[in-house]
């Protein structure tokens, strides 16, 4: 059965709004939860851009079932991989069983920011990816260790906050160069649905098979089509842009130029809009036969609440998922609020 996650995206909600989210998502019955890690918004319009790190913290200790990942991490400029290692560590420590790192590439918006060079090279990123998920599982088999690679060094370095159970990598590709490295390295796929079939058929001839494929999709929904057109327009307009600019470009002024570019329906073709959750049923349902197991759903804009008791009356049943009950001797389950 197809698990359906939420996307926390950090970029236009503060930290303590994406805790409360993160609660009413639980409650409503998903899945597991996908939290973006970026230094600066896309846009400034989003308005956010808090530490994820600090922010799952909140999470781990206002949930107790749902299931958590970074959406992604990127270990190869801002963090050394290292502080991302320790970082996880601790995290899964705190939500034992339920947290899963996942990590990316990145993108230069964020990666440039305390002076490093982000290479416009795929095939150079892949390296240090690679090199930087060795170093991470290094030091996650405990012990003091040491590193010399071709891209980083670990001196002396000792994670002695381990979980008992480690947190599986959930590697990002966006395409088939990406998808045979994450095959490769990887525990598990996350893709962003820019090439769904390409991707998961590299992923798995490339050593994936049988391993959790994970895809997220973007929705709007809102009380009409062309209301929910405008949003998406102006909270998520680098879905519509072209080739590699999402990855290259520096600054959230450059992406607000970009907008420019692109139209509502432009954006409305890579977003499903409006007020029918049939629509977003059936997309779930066609990513699913393309073998993703964990489709993670991110409502774009404002309006998450609606958007969550939406999910929990008529997307989530669709797909026999029903909140659980309220534990026994723990907190009770009140359901999304209304």
């Amino acid at each position: 059965m197809v698990e359906i996650g939420y996307k926390l995206f950090t970029e236009a909600h503060s930290a303590s709004e994406l805790v409360k989210n993160a609660r009413l998502a639980e409650d409503a019955g998903f899945s597991f939860l996908s939290i973006s890690d970026h230094y600066l918004p896309w846009i400034a319009n989003h308005g956010h851009a808090g530490f994820a790190w600090c922010t799952i913290g909140g999470i781990s200790q206002s949930t107790s079932r749902i299931k958590v990942s970074t959406g992604v991490t990127c270990p190869l400029v801002r963090y050394h991989p290292a502080i991302v290692a320790q970082a996880a560590a601790t995290a899964a420590s705190m939500m034992p069983g339920r947290f899963e790192l996942g990590v990316g590439t990145g993108e230069n918006l964020n990666e440039h920011v305390t002076g490093g060079i982000w290479p416009t090279s795929e095939p150079v990123r892949l390296d240090m990816l690679r090199e930087a998920v060795n170093i991470i599982r290094t030091l996650w088999k405990g012990g003091m260790q040491d590193y010399y690679g071709n891209y980083y060094i670990i001196d002396n370095a000792q994670i002695f906050e381990l979980p008992e159970q480690l947190p599986a990598i959930r590697v990002s590709a966006e395409g088939s160069m990406a998808a045979e490295v994450a095959g490769e390295i990887g525990d598990a796929l996350i893709h962003y649905e820019q090439k769904p079939e390409e991707v998961i058929e590299t992923f798995r001839a490339s050593g994936g098979e049988g391993k959790s494929c994970m895809v997220e999709t973007a929705v709007c929904y809102g009380k009409s089509e062309e209301e929910a057109k405008r949003t998406a327009y102006e909270w998520f307009p680098v879905t519509a842009n072209k080739g590699e600019l999402n990855w290259i470009v520096p600054t959230p002024t450059h992406f607000e130029q970009m907008q420019q570019m692109v139209t509502p329906d432009e954006v409305a073709k890579q977003v499903i809009c409006g007020p029918d959750p049939q629509k977003i049923v059936e997309k779930v349902g066609e990513l699913a036969d393309m073998g993703y197991d964990s489709v993670l759903l991110h409502q774009v804009g404002p309006d998450q609440q609606e958007f969550i008791n939406l999910a929990h009356d008529t997307i989530l049943p669709e797909f026999g998922i029903r909140p659980p009950r309220a534990e026994v001797g723990g907190r009770m389950v009140p359901g999304p609020a209304r």
